[in-house]
């Protein structure tokens, strides 16, 4: 297919892509036509470093799962109304994964679908309509998720918070309502869960029950959050005892992206009612699943309405998703994620003990946020900054993105492919930039000319003692 100029793709998009639809680097957007591993390539054949893209979970365009795909589609390609194998395995995968109580798959197309999808369950199951949501909380772009996701509703535009929707506190140590500064940091999980009780409390005398709580089980668009120790437990205990149902959001943070388990809410010993899969299950194709217990699928089935979804878990999507699985069984990418990540999690804490707009650096396997602030003393967030770092790094070929309520998280989320010599790169790079940050910013955009310390060309070179350069320079 012929490649249109960059300029003729931009006017296309301004005449017939709905404005809502944003892009990155808006000034400047890419136009990507090529990606491999971990590496996306642009319309000049110029390689960027992708550090964002989780859907990519085991490398663009890996070509296992293209083959999986490819194959399966030329062979056949329907609903799931007709006996097929594919889609019994993936469940069968998908299941053996899980807690031993959660045995029972619906298949879907997106993670907006699964949680929406988890929701109708909880309701179902229920027979409440009340439910406990996180503050920055994001779960899809379908009406009844938008009606969930504070990261949305609370826009100026949004819809605001419905009757039936409660708010806990982001359990963020750092900047949230009970602080690691203030109190003891194995306390925190505590005092946030106390919030929810209170919420179950409330609903409770007003007659009414819990529907489900529901929440990421590392928070992705609340600023790369990772949740207190027992903080799950807790909460979990409470809404069950209001007669509700736990759900947990694994569609940006599960499939071994925290390495030492397949799903992130395993770090917290809990075992979920519900839980919501998709993103990286298809490494970008659409593909995504609901994972509950036999006792709410039974709920389900004894409405009498039948559930049809006419592409979920059909025969293609569901070869790609058990490529996905065997490509990273096969690779050992957990393991990498482990490995890798706390690398990536040392070297970006050298940085933060270099760089006093460094507050605070959190993480678990190839997850990490870099929370950029004016002053470490007051914790007061710095978008400006965040975003003066992001973009210099898309300069350098490297893609690294922002998001927290404040837009002051540098997050990474990168293809489960990445490795050490990437942290490398990474870490060359943000160096270089941060210097630039001390002596241009008073913390206040100002730049200037850029240090040649963060060239591309200089990072072709480095050595394998970066991490001990830096601490050196400290």
């Amino acid at each position: 297919m012929e490649v249109l100029p960059k300029n003729e793709t931009i006017a296309l998009r301004e005449k017939h892509i709905g404005k809502s639809c944003q892009l990155f680097y808006r000034k400047d957007p890419l136009k990507i036509l090529v990606g491999k591993g971990q590496y996306l390539y642009d319309d000049k054949d110029e390689a960027y470093l992708d550090c964002i893209n989780n859907v990519a979970h085991v490398g663009h365009c890996h070509p296992d799962v293209v083959k999986a795909g490819c194959e399966q589609m030329a062979t056949l390609s329907t609903n799931n109304r007709f006996l097929h194998d594919n889609i019994v395995l993936c469940a069968k995968r998908l299941v053996d994964t899980m807690p031993e109580e959660l045995s029972v798959c619906y298949f879907v197309n997106s993670g907006s679908e699964a949680n929406d999808l988890a929701l109708r369950l909880s309701q179902i199951h229920t027979g409440n309509k009340d439910v406990i949501t996180l503050e920055h909380a994001y779960h899809g772009h379908l009406t009844s998720l938008i009606d969930i996701s504070h990261y949305k509703f609370n826009l100026p535009g949004g819809v605001g918070q419905k009757e039936h929707v409660h708010l806990a506190s982001s359990p963020d140590y750092y900047r949230g309502k009970f602080r690691d500064s203030e109190y003891r940091r194995e306390d925190l999980g505590h005092m946030y869960a106390q919030e929810v009780k209170e919420i179950c409390n409330g609903i409770e005398e007003k007659g009414r029950g819990v529907c489900a709580y529901i929440a990421e089980s590392m928070l992705s668009c609340g600023g790369q959050i990772i949740l207190p120790q027992g903080y799950l437990q807790e909460v979990y205990a409470h809404v069950r005892k209001a007669g509700g149902v736990c759900i947990a959001d694994e569609v940006q943070v599960g499939f071994g992206r925290v390495g030492k388990h397949w799903w992130s809410f395993q770090m917290q010993d809990v075992v979920p009612d519900i839980v919501t899969v998709g993103k990286p299950m298809g490494n970008g194709h659409p593909v995504a699943a609901v994972i509950t217990t036999r006792a709410i699928a039974e709920s389900f089935e004894k409405t009498g309405v039948e559930y049809f979804n006419t592409y979920g878990g059909n025969p293609v999507s569901c070869a790609i998703a058990n490529a996905v699985f065997d490509v990273i069984e096969k690779e050992n990418l957990r393991e990498n994620a482990l490995v890798v990540g706390e690398y990536l999690l040392e070297c970006s804490q050298i940085l933060a003990k270099k760089f006093e707009f460094i507050g605070d650096v959190r993480g678990v396997g190839l997850f990490t946020g870099i929370e950029i602030v004016k002053d470490r003393s007051t914790r007061e967030p710095s978008k400006e900054i965040a975003s003066y770092v992001s973009c210099r790094m898309k300069e350098e070929h490297i893609l690294i993105s922002t998001d927290g309520p404040d837009g002051n998280v540098l997050k990474m989320k990168p293809p489960m492919v990445f490795s050490k010599q990437n942290v490398d790169e990474v870490m060359y790079a943000l160096n270089g930039i941060f210097k630039e940050v001390k002596e241009t910013f008073e913390f206040a955009i100002a730049p200037r000319p850029r240090s040649d310390s963060c060239s591309k060309e200089a990072r072709k070179t480095m050595g394998p003692s970066l991490k001990e350069a830096i601490i050196k320079s400290i």
